[in-house]
């Protein structure tokens, strides 16, 4: 699926500090690696969990490699919230040497 220009993003590497960054990865990518200040919903909970993501403020969502949350970031606007692609997802967050924090032994990467 492509989403082309009709979805609005911004490049990991120009993601704002203090952005609201919603991860929508599964739990050992999260695990893996993942941008510090981050807030975790896995694409498939985030029904169930949609009342936990502000809407007094923009999302910038993030996955892997941006289709994933390209998706998501058209299903939260067309449901009143005001969000934004992470263009390049998370393999373009660490090839720009932006922090990664990670929850196994290994050095925190994109899986």
């Amino acid at each position: 699926m492509y989403f082309g220009d009709d979805v609005p993003a911004v490049d990991a590497a120009e993601v704002p500090d203090g952005a609201y960054l919603l991860d929508v990865r599964e739990q050992y990518e999260w695990d893996a690696g993942h941008a510090p200040e981050a807030v975790h919903i896995p694409m498939g909970e985030l029904s169930d969990r949609a009342a936990e993501i502000p809407r007094d403020r923009e999302i910038l969502v993030v996955c892997r490699s941006g289709m994933r949350s390209a998706q998501v970031t058209v299903a939260l606007n067309q449901a009143g919230w005001s969000a934004r692609n992470v263009d390049g997802g998370m393999k373009r967050w660490a090839e720009a040497g932006r922090p990664l924090d990670g929850h196994t032994d290994a050095p925190p990467h994109v899986a």
